[in-house]
């Protein structure tokens, strides 16, 4: 009888500990909550060839990615972060010694269109992913997720959330510098 009550309350004082650890650990610097780790960091990009939404002329397979620096930003018309991040992405696009692509998740064509045609278009190719297969090869939990891909197609940084100034420029910026070298 005493056991119904003591288990509980163990329990509930290991599940306070946690808590407390957690807590600590992301004030102490050591765990940043906005982190989703990927296991593709540092290998090959995935296989796949999407083709272009309705309205464009380029989609986009992993053979695009090769041969150049890319930014590789998972998006959506129905997405509002994207719409947030989205004159960070066409101010990045006119920058030179990179390529920005796009990977339109789950999304409607006409949609899209009528978005881009709007706000304007920074990728300069855009793979259509309109059943979330590749999105799940690539391990995108959700849009927008931007990528940085070496010339060999490597995977070298992964950003889930929206793009920021600050991210661009502490982040960002100085990986596509040193890639460009």
């Amino acid at each position: 009888m005493r056991l119904r009550f003591v288990i509980p309350a163990i329990l509930f004082v290991l599940l306070g500990a946690g808590f407390v650890y957690a807590l600590v650990a992301i004030q102490s610097g050591r765990k940043d909550p906005g982190t989703v780790p990927s296991a593709l960091l540092g290998k090959p990009a995935p296989e796949f060839a999407l083709p272009a939404p309705e309205g464009f002329a380029q989609g986009l397979s992993t053979a695009d990615l090769k041969g150049k620096v890319t930014v590789l930003n998972v998006f959506a018309s129905w997405c509002p972060p994207c719409r947030v991040e989205h004159p960070l992405l066409l101010e990045l696009a006119k920058e030179e010694g990179f390529q920005v692509v796009g990977l339109n998740w789950k999304d409607k064509d006409d949609k899209l269109a009528a978005w881009l045609k709007e706000d304007g278009n920074p990728f300069a190719r855009i793979g259509a992913d309109r059943s979330g297969r590749v999105g799940i090869d690539w391990g995108v939990y959700g849009a927008p997720e931007t990528y940085i891909l070496d010339r060999d197609a490597r995977i070298v940084h992964r950003h889930v959330g929206p793009l920021t100034k600050e991210i661009l420029r502490d982040e960002i910026r100085p990986l596509l510098a040193k890639l460009r070298k």
